[in-house]
């Protein structure tokens, strides 16, 4: 398939010019993009790239947050297609702080093609896409990760197919459960989330997806039981407990969820062939032990490598609906 065709499949499937939050796709639009990311893989270790951009294209990488695969991923995606990705951390622009974000917008509008922005709160996120005019992708909020969201599930497929499956989710109800829960719900699967009491995803979160799971016949479940989540489950996912912005809240966090660790009792009790997703990074003897991070039925690599894939499609998509080709 061509790019002008990818291309218009996604056009017809109702492109989104900005990817903030998993709600900014529809299902068709979700589908074209794994689609298209797992065309891309099969090119690349063919030796070959499927797109690649024919004009000068700039993506302006806003970093307020650390990064090993977000960062990568984005600026090696980029300079396989053509590209270029522009690094600024909060240290370079101190955003919100040297300069308003909108006047920031405005600038990164008139230069680059695109912006991908990882930050601490989910409003900067809006804002850059109202003022910069051009497409703004979240790399990391407070309350969603997408670009993660879209590698969990490339990678569900990769191993499971595209059937629908039982997802469960162990541990924190924080931004990575918020996208997972609601891409999950929105292809159709069964997705049980177990959290300490205090610690569930946010409620606005859970209604949309519950609203997800009512129109593509899958099903969302909340729990405070990690075996009643995993219990005959096909995927096991789990995160850090102490995620970054929380680290004053690491004893008592360290309390409440000593009982959703990952490991091979809790393994035990879902689907022989169930694969293991972790976003990285994994803090190893706290959320999830080294002999299943590391074991047979981890997938998290494939995971971490998945995260390449996924965003050039988001990249390809779309920059070139936008009219940069």
């Amino acid at each position: 398939m061509t790019h002008n065709n990818w291309k218009h499949r996604w056009i017809q499937a109702g492109a989104p010019h900005h990817l903030l939050s998993i709600t900014d796709l529809n299902s068709e639009a979700a589908r074209v993009v794994l689609q298209l990311a797992h065309a891309m893989k099969r090119a690349t270790r063919e030796g070959r790239e499927l797109f690649r951009f024919e004009r000068p294209t700039v993506v302006a990488m806003i970093f307020e947050k650390p990064s090993l695969r977000t960062r990568v991923t984005f600026e090696v995606g980029l300079h396989q297609m053509g590209a270029h990705g522009t690094y600024l951390t909060q240290a370079d622009i101190q955003m919100g702080k040297r300069e308003a974000v909108m006047d920031i917008a405005r600038n990164l509008g008139r230069w680059v093609q695109g912006i991908v922005a990882r930050v601490y709160y989910h409003s900067v996120l809006g804002e850059l896409a109202q003022f910069a005019g051009v497409p703004v992708i979240n790399a990391l909020s407070d309350h969603e990760h997408p670009c993660q969201a879209l590698a969990d599930l490339m990678t569900i497929q990769e191993r499971k197919g595209e059937d629908a499956q039982t997802l469960a989710w162990v541990g924190d109800g924080n931004n990575v459960c918020h996208s997972f829960i609601l891409l999950g719900t929105l292809l159709g699967h069964t997705v049980r989330v177990a959290t300490p009491e205090g610690y569930e995803p946010d409620e606005a979160v859970v209604a949309q997806a519950q609203r997800n799971a009512a129109q593509s016949g899958g099903q969302l479940f909340l729990t405070h039981s990690p075996q009643e989540a995993v219990s005959n489950a096909d995927v096991v996912y789990t995160d850090v407990w102490v995620s970054m912005g929380f680290e004053t809240e690491r004893e008592i966090r360290m309390r409440h969820f000593q009982p959703f660790q990952v490991n091979r009792a809790l393994l035990a009790l879902a689907k022989p062939d169930a694969i293991v997703l972790h976003c990285l990074p994994a803090r190893r003897g706290e959320e999830i032990t080294n002999e299943v991070l590391d074991g047979e039925q981890s997938a998290v690599w494939d995971q971490a490598e998945n995260r390449l894939h996924t965003q050039k499609a988001l990249l390809a998509l779309m920059l070139s609906a936008s009219g940069c080709e």
